[in-house]
């Protein structure tokens, strides 16, 4: 099936590249629908029968040290709040100005957060679950086992604030009411040594689960959420590999399910190389891409690439997987691979044959040796090999491109953190004389802390790196392939439209919308991406982009029109405002 909206309506071959038709806004005019909307909730008036402690301990209703001072006095807070008064702006800085102290006492007491399945518990799972969702309304769960989390790896019961900071950033950059998100921690174990150590551990203390035993405890958590929360859209985040493939092949099928680890990944990177296209005036089915790095990102992204290429460009799977060159560490992954070759690469295994003796060092296939022989027009990293991307090899794929294709080529070193990037962008543009096109990996820090990852994640620097300087003295902002520019956007739009499912035609519309935004279709010397400062109205779009799509796919819920999307999702945006309260005995609890 194909989209209704063609790669042509977003980018003219013909011509300098343009914003995409179907939409009237901009971000101003977003930007100013948002300022509007926002104000508009500073003024509403909630009628509360809360008062003293139960106010200050209900998460939905309480403002911290943002109650006024009228408030205080009708809500009997005066004496259990400092006197003074601020702002939610202001209490935002005071809690990230805290983030630096929350990883220093990561082994003291914290009041918890979110929903905690373990596996010792597995048979109440159900009535854990409805006990903790009694009387909520729930559109979105982030859940994570903590096998795989960034930059630390297996953290065990501690994931639970990954989900919490998760969720967080769908309701800064998507909208999504945060008194509707659920974050959840599954307690599979952990093979983390210094947690099994350490006797102040506060989750199972045992080896992770796996096998049989671990597949029949996602299926009672999925199952359990498909019975009682039919519409709610389930986030995986930081499953090991293996694992989050096999699920979402599995469930993607059942329900709105989504792995930011490999579709957000997927779908950010296929909106950069949208635009990169739309600069050089081709077509994402002109071109080799040689992605270095086939661990889960790599691979996520060669799927979503080669799903865009079918369902835009119409070409079949067979001949759309043929773009592709897939290194790891042991080189160009062949045939010859044999028992080596993981699940989800099969489809994209070259030929042993394209290859010969020459072509080897130490028995391996090298990514100078792949660039020279396949004359890539895309070199993708997600390696973690810092460096990877040499200037021998940049400058051979530069003069290849000049020479056969375009001469704009396109690089993207994708991994983080920042220090094992495959290339320095600005090296790189200095290696191609301003040339290339150019995207970067959102900026990694460490992540002990999960408020740590949500400040990673809210970025608004626009890139971890400073622009680069072009021949002509002009700055080039380099973009940043940040998941948070598109996640939050699908999730919202899949949420709203009560998708059955999220297909690959919902995240590729979804991709389509952040790529319709790009600077570059103004300015082809301009980033490839929206600066993330622009994320929650760049999101926005995404979110009416998926919505409609649902919609006319046919896996829409709700009886919406095509056309009443985009007031339907203006709707529903939620701000971080405080409206005005007054005491009411009979009023919201």
């Amino acid at each position: 099936m194909h989209l209704p909206l063609s790669f042509g309506d977003i980018f003219n071959r013909s011509s300098s590249p343009k914003p995409m038709k179907k939409s009237a806004f901009d971000l101003h005019t977003i930007k100013e629908l948002f300022t509007l909307h926002r104000r508009e909730g500073e003024d509403r008036i909630f009628k509360l029968a809360l008062a003293g402690e139960a106010l200050l301990n209900n998460p939905r209703w309480n403002k911290g040290m943002g109650f006024t001072r009228k408030e205080r006095e009708e809500f009997d807070l005066v004496g259990r709040l400092p006197s003074g008064v601020n702002s939610l702006d202001e209490q935002c800085e005071r809690a990230y100005n805290q983030a630096e102290a929350i990883s220093n006492y990561s082994q003291l007491f914290r009041k918890s957060e979110g929903l905690f399945l373990s596996y010792p518990f597995r048979e109440r799972m159900e009535k854990d679950f409805l006990h903790y969702i009694k009387g909520k309304s729930v559109d979105l769960i982030v859940v994570s086992d903590s096998e795989a989390i960034l930059g630390i790896g297996d953290q065990g019961v501690g994931g639970i604030g990954i989900s919490t900071a998760k969720a967080v950033v769908y309701t800064l950059v998507g909208g999504i009411d945060p008194s509707r998100t659920l974050p959840i921690v599954l307690d599979v174990g952990t093979d983390n040594r210094g947690l099994l150590d350490d006797k102040l551990y506060v989750g199972w203390s045992h080896k992770r689960v796996r096998g049989t035993e671990y597949d029949e405890f996602i299926e009672t958590f999925v199952q359990l959420v498909r019975k009682h929360l039919p519409h709610c859209l389930i986030h995986f985040e930081d499953f090991g590999v293996d694992n989050a493939r096999r699920i979402l092949e599995k469930y993607r099928s059942q329900h709105a399910i989504f792995n930011d680890d490999i579709q957000g990944t997927g779908a950010v990177t296929l909106s950069a190389l949208m635009s990169a296209v739309g600069v050089t005036k081709s077509k994402l089915s002109d071109q080799r891409i040689v992605v270095y790095g086939a661990g889960s990102a790599g691979l996520g992204i060669i799927w979503q690439l080669r799903d865009a290429m079918v369902r835009i460009d119409g070409i079949s799977r067979e001949e759309a997987s043929q773009r592709f060159y897939m290194i790891d560490k042991d080189g160009l992954i062949t045939k010859s691979f044999g028992s080596k070759i993981r699940h989800g690469q099969e489809d994209f295994v070259r030929p042993d044959e394209e290859w010969d003796d020459n072509d080897r060092h130490d028995g391996k296939i090298g990514l100078l040796q792949v660039v020279k022989k396949a004359h890539p027009t895309v070199l993708i990293g997600t390696s973690t090999h810092a460096g990877g991307f040499t200037e021998e090899i940049i400058k051979e794929m530069a003069t290849l491109a000049a020479s056969k294709h375009t001469d704009r080529p396109i690089i993207f070193p994708l991994s983080n953190p920042t220090r094992l990037v495959e290339v320095d962008p600005s090296k790189a543009n200095e290696w191609t004389e301003g040339k290339a096109l150019l995207a970067t990996g959102g900026l990694s820090v460490s992540t002990v802390d999960p408020i740590h990852r949500l400040k990673r994640d809210m970025l608004l620097t626009g890139s971890p790196f400073p622009p680069a300087k072009m021949p002509n003295g002009k700055d080039y902002i380099i973009a940043e392939c940040n998941n948070a520019l598109i996640y939050p956007g699908i999730g919202f739009g899949a949420v709203l439209a009560e998708s059955k499912t999220i297909s690959d035609s919902m995240i590729i519309a979804g991709a389509q919308a952040l790529a319709s935004l790009s600077p570059a279709l103004k300015d082809p010397d301009a980033a490839l991406l929206p600066d993330f400062g622009d994320a929650p109205h760049v999101n926005f779009e995404v979110a009416v982009a998926v919505a409609e799509h649902a919609v006319a796919e046919g896996l829409a819920g709700v009886k919406w029109q095509k056309e009443d999307v985009r007031d339907r999702v203006k709707e529903r945006i939620w701000h971080p405002v405080y409206g005005t309260y007054h005491y009411d005995a009979s009023g919201e609890k």
